[in-house]
């Protein structure tokens, strides 16, 4: 094997910037896509749970949307197909006019198909609480928006915080993703220095170390909010 090994390359100011800015995007659209997964799934978790058929229709759908469709192709149609669609000025304001026009489109795309995911463990929360605590509320007077706010969703968020902690990471790992948009993300960072400096297998290595420290780290946080947030001698439903 005549591979050259020079791992110092990565402790040259240049590569190494590149590699930090390449973790700031990374963390940035993890983070942000992570919001609107969280406000959107929540919601879209919920309102597949309610009565009303109409909601709960429209909610399943966005969920079979969102979710059947490869995060790659949604990436690519938010990006390239979804600025021709719209009126000519608005669409040249997304392509050459709007901040950031990639890594909007990576949180956008990212965040809206991690969505469907945490829809789905919102959902499966709620259902997984005993019929007997709801029909209580009911008897209680209570209606359908106080048994949610008062009942099923304090209980539903604490039971779905080790499934979502899995989420969590998939959309730091989702995120590389990101550079066939055009974002030097810290994937995109690394393929750049390999490509300047003929050390791929030390570029490769270095991202790969991070991401494994960012998913230790992330564990370790879900850990601690997963022991606070544990419902003591609960008995979930069909116990």
């Amino acid at each position: 094997m005549n591979y050259n090994w020079n791992w110092s390359v990565l402790w040259e100011p240049e590569y190494l910037g590149w590699l930090l800015s390449g973790l700031g995007w990374t963390v940035s659209v993890a983070l942000c896509a992570w919001g609107i997964a969280m406000v959107v799934g929540a919601l879209v978790g919920v309102g597949r749970t309610l009565p009303n058929r109409l909601v709960s229709t429209l909610c399943t759908a966005y969920v079979e949307l969102f979710r059947n469709v490869p995060l790659l192709v949604q990436m690519f149609i938010w990006y390239f197909a979804v600025p021709e669609m719209l009126p000519e000025d608005a669409g040249r304001w997304m392509k050459r006019e709007m901040p950031q026009p990639e890594f909007v489109t990576a949180v956008v795309a990212l965040g809206l198909y991690t969505a469907s995911r945490v829809a789905e463990q919102v959902r499966a929360g709620i259902e997984a609480v005993p019929t007997g605590l709801k029909s209580a509320a009911t008897a209680q007077g209570m209606g359908v928006a106080q048994v949610y706010r008062y009942v099923l969703l304090p209980i539903s968020f604490r039971l779905i915080v080790p499934p979502m902690t899995s989420e969590f990471l998939t959309v730091f790992k989702n995120s590389s993703l990101a550079l066939t948009i055009g974002l030097l993300e810290l994937t995109a960072q690394s393929q750049q220095i390999a490509e300047y400096t003929f050390q791929s297998f030390e570029a490769y290595t270095a991202a790969t170390v991070i991401y494994v420290l960012i998913a230790l780290c992330a564990t370790i946080v879900m850990t601690v909010v997963e022991r606070y947030t544990r419902i003591p001698g609960y008995v979930g439903k069909g116990n």
